[in-house]
């Protein structure tokens, strides 16, 4: 995509923006390759498997030197890491220097997962994080990500922002990552720069609009909310910023930075004083397009602590009772979980967010939640896939170490030739990762990896 197919008006904005000589090399980072960039999940992986670069504002973050291929490694499709762009940790950062304290969060439009999975990284074993996509083909894709990190404490969850208004002041933090223009993409994704004009512009706005004035007051007393967009206009953050503190009482929150990370803060004033963005031009940051501001509840604003509920009542899920829940816990070595079934499956999830699972359940439509541990017959367990890629222990059954063609024909779900006296459920792994499983029949093995997760045309 050449240079001139920019819309005129974007142009004619950013330079009055940037001035004479930022604009030129803003404009020539644009046809510039993208630095890859990943995110390493600390509970699986310790080092970045590629040669790489370490990004400042995310200690699991690494730019890569190279642009590997990601589905050819197996590696990614164990939840080893996530390929996500390196402005976008700077959400880490945030989380890591104002020392946020841990709970329930939201990330309120979720897909594909990247912000999703490093939430549910920063939060691990002491709280839990909602995911919402709205759009609900998405979900599928949000829930594989969120399965293939495998630390068990999100729900995924399919709702329109409207219908949130029941969990006002639930959420110890609210991730606002808004649908917009897409400024920011215009180098990974040309196909940005032939749906911008100006009046998309105007369309997004009204869109974020909507959304802010639905979720501002979702966040309780004292919590944060993080608004950030892939775009730099103003009318789609600082304005929206300006809309959210006119509808609701927020306080503005600084964050420290590195001037050597070159990342641009933008001081403006509202009505209820001066707030803080962050922006990350191409030109100067090895990422793309990013903004982000953060805000804080006040500490008397309203807080809504859900009550345990009498009994459990959900037209799909079965609470498992005590007695048999503590018996599964001790079955299957687990801690500290709460177990649910759905249909033939049974899910844990941790258990001091009980209360809240069930009171969320009583209002959102749940997509997946916890892990799904398989199904049972009699004293025997059909394990699920998501038990096997999970955090969860798995002490009964064999491991089976693979080599990296081995562990792509698993992923292709060919068949598999491999030698094993056991017969029965094995674990498949690949450098210690679990990968899946297959289960041994003595005169054949068959592989239990999804269909639908399948490696094709490879």
């Amino acid at each position: 995509m050449s240079l001139s197919k920019l819309h005129p008006a974007f142009k004619s904005r950013m330079l009055e923006e940037l001035g004479t000589v930022d604009y030129q090399l803003f404009e020539e980072s644009l046809e510039q390759e993208s630095v890859r960039s990943i995110r390493l999940n600390r509970e699986k992986l310790l080092s970045s498997p590629f040669a790489s670069k370490s990004i400042p504002w995310s200690k699991e973050g690494f730019w890569l030197e190279k642009r590997p291929q990601f589905t050819l490694d197996p590696l990614f499709h164990a939840g080893g890491y996530y390929v996500q762009e390196a402005s976008s940790m700077f959400i880490q950062h945030i989380l890591e220097s104002l020392s946020i304290p841990k709970g329930l969060y939201l990330d309120l439009a979720a897909a594909p997962g990247g912000k999703s999975t490093l939430l549910s990284s920063y939060l691990g074993n002491e709280g839990v994080l909602v995911a919402n996509e709205v759009i609900q083909s998405r979900t599928q894709i949000l829930k594989e990500n969120l399965i293939k990190w495998g630390l068990g404490n999100t729900i995924v969850t399919n709702n329109d922002p409207v219908h949130f208004e029941s969990l006002e002041g639930l959420f110890d933090l609210v991730l606002i990552d808004a649908p917009c223009s897409g400024e920011g993409m215009f180098r990974k994704d040309p196909t940005a720069r032939k749906e911008w004009s100006p009046d998309h512009v105007k369309l997004c706005s009204s869109r974020q609009q909507r959304i802010l004035d639905q979720a501002g007051a979702l966040v309780k007393g004292g919590g944060y909310l993080l608004y950030s967009t892939c775009t730099f206009n103003k009318e789609e953050n600082e304005e929206m910023i300006r809309f959210l503190t006119s509808e609701f009482a927020y306080e503005p929150v600084r964050i420290s930075l590195d001037s050597s990370w070159n990342i641009k803060e933008s001081i403006f004033p509202t009505d209820e004083g001066d707030f803080y963005g962050y922006r990350f031009y191409p030109h100067l940051v090895q990422g793309e397009g990013f903004f982000v501001s953060v805000l804080k509840r006040p500490e008397d604003a309203y807080s809504n602590e859900p009550k345990k509920p009498k009994d459990f009542k959900h037209p799909f899920l079965k609470e498992i009772a005590e007695r048999e829940s503590n018996q599964l816990a001790e079955e299957l070595s687990f801690e500290n979980k709460t177990f649910y079934q759905l249909n033939d499956s049974f899910f844990c999830f941790p258990e001091m967010w009980k209360t809240h699972f069930d009171y969320i359940s009583q209002n959102l439509n749940i997509r997946y939640f916890g892990t799904e541990i398989g199904k049972k017959q009699g004293k025997n367990w059909i394990p699920s896939h998501d038990w096997a890629v999970s955090i969860l222990t798995k002490p009964s059954y064999p491991h089976l170490e693979l080599i990296k063609e081995q562990a792509l024909n698993f992923f292709r779900k060919k068949d598999l030739e491999l030698e094993y006296k056991s017969e029965g459920w094995i674990l498949l792994t690949y450098q210690q990762l679990p990968l899946g499983w297959i289960k041994n029949l003595g005169n054949r093995i068959n592989n239990y990896y999804p269909k639908d997760w399948r490696i094709r045309n490879l």
